[in-house]
């Protein structure tokens, strides 16, 4: 199986950047943002307060909770969560520590709180719809996983069950620890310059639209280093993968490929075929001409295929 994966010099800059999302902050362009923003209804959140997450709601009907990824604000799906809230409850999430959102936990646990918090948030829905982007498709994976009752389906953009995966086939959490803890040393050790140098670096390999670049890293740029030091060790060291062949949970699994300077078609196609072997019911669907923000770089198609997928 090792021939599907990339070059090693490849593969390891698609881990730390367009998997990973080393990077990543919140890609939504205020130019965009201009072009469909109609006010929308405001629903009042149900009673729910936590350290880890906060939630805002639009609109009414069935429910749909937007989770964002590493680093990201809830912004990242505003367009998108307001041409939702037409029709559906949508309840914007917005994870502790990341773009400006208090952080209180220090060098502690990120990724399994944060599971445990959304799971209680989504027991007072009716079995919402999940649409998480990257470490927040994860995050919607494994809710999914431990509490299956609690969610009517999931969709995963540009996600893995496993992101150390991509460092090759014979990776596991163990063996991916000592990356992982060189990100972590890379968060924490840069001097605020060279972070926002580094951070201007990998926009361009996240996304293919200039006008949320800039977005993008004031985002990673007012995040806690500590909430993303904790949170790029726990992604890169969780594999949700044992639990996928159990699943009961119907799962659309989106991911990018990008012919120009993106993750080639084949190399995408195989990896992620590969890591969601184990679950044969969930629905891969690749969205061409996208890096890893697919809802920056192809909204018109992220939404036509999320109307799908809630109509499914």
């Amino acid at each position: 199986m090792s021939k599907i994966f990339a070059p090693a010099k490849t593969l390891r800059a698609f881990a730390l950047a367009a998997a990973v999302g080393w990077a990543a902050g919140n890609i939504f362009s205020p130019a965009q943002a201009a072009a469909v923003h109609v006010e929308p209804a405001r629903a009042e959140a149900p009673a729910f307060a936590s350290d880890r997450l906060s939630v805002e709601v639009l609109g009414q009907g069935p429910d749909v909770i937007l989770i964002p990824g590493f680093a990201s604000s809830r912004d990242v799906w505003r367009p998108l969560a307001e041409r939702l809230s037409a029709t559906h409850r949508v309840h914007l999430v917005q994870l502790s520590g990341f773009a400006g959102e208090a952080w209180s936990h220090g060098d502690g646990a990120f990724v399994q709180p944060a599971v445990d918090e959304l799971a209680r948030y989504a027991r007072t829905l009716n079995r919402p719809a999940i649409i998480g982007h990257s470490m927040g498709a994860l995050t919607g994976l494994l809710v999914a996983q431990q509490h299956p009752e609690v969610v009517g389906k999931l969709m995963s953009v540009d996600s893995l069950p496993f992101f150390s995966a991509l460092y090759g086939p014979t990776a596991t959490a163990e063996s991916a620890r000592p990356f992982a803890e060189q990100a972590v040393a890379g968060i924490l050790n840069a001097d605020v310059a060279g972070f926002r140098v580094q951070q201007e670096r990998t926009a361009g390999t996240m996304m293919r639209n200039e006008a949320g670049r800039a977005a993008m890293v004031e985002w990673s740029m007012t995040s806690d280093r500590h909430a993303m030091a904790s949170a790029i060790r726990d992604v890169m060291t969780t594999d949700a993968r044992p639990g996928l062949a159990a699943m009961t949970v119907p799962v659309w699994a989106l991911y990018a490929a990008d012919a120009n300077g993106g993750v080639s078609s084949t190399i995408a196609d195989a990896m992620w075929s590969h890591e969601y072997a184990a679950l044969p019911s969930a629905r891969l669907v690749r969205v061409d001409d996208s890096r890893h923000f697919i809802m920056t770089d192809q909204p018109e198609r992220l939404g036509a295929l999320v109307d799908e997928f809630l109509a499914d």
